[in-house]
């Protein structure tokens, strides 16, 4: 990679942790669509609970990785909500860059490939033979 690719790169690494770090804080805490779409029928509580009704989201489960060191946008461990969901969306953009950066890695062009024993070099008089003589087409 050239060095004028590093500071667009970094760039973007710095803003993807200010975003994650920082702004995912003050993201909504009401359900998105989803969420929203699967409660219809059912009466909630402020804490989101489902008092009454019939829904969808009633049947639903926790997930297999409920209890992962990162679940629910926040670092288990860390009894500060604005800390915890701050460091855990840090952890993931880094954790992203470096799978990704690892990928583009492996991926990456080489140089050229050497070349074999039985390809003749062409010096510089042949390239200018062949410059020199015109070409002559048939039809």
């Amino acid at each position: 990679m050239s060095k004028r690719h590093w500071p667009f790169l970094l760039g973007g690494l710095l803003v993807a942790l200010l975003l994650a770090g920082v702004v995912s804080n003050y993201a909504s805490s009401h359900p998105d669509g989803l969420d929203s779409s699967l409660l219809k029928g059912c009466t909630v509580n402020a804490d989101d609970e489902i008092t009454g009704g019939s829904c969808p989201a009633q049947q639903a489960k926790d997930h297999e990785l409920a209890d992962s060191p990162l679940a629910d946008y926040g670092v288990r461990g860390i009894g500060n909500d604005f800390v915890s969901t701050g460091l855990s969306g840090v952890l993931g953009v880094l954790l992203t860059f470096a799978l990704g950066g690892g990928l583009f890695w492996l991926a990456r062009r080489r140089g050229p490939a050497t070349p074999t024993a039985s390809a003749t070099p062409t010096t510089s008089a042949d390239s200018a033979d062949e410059a020199a003589t015109p070409s002559t087409g048939t039809r």
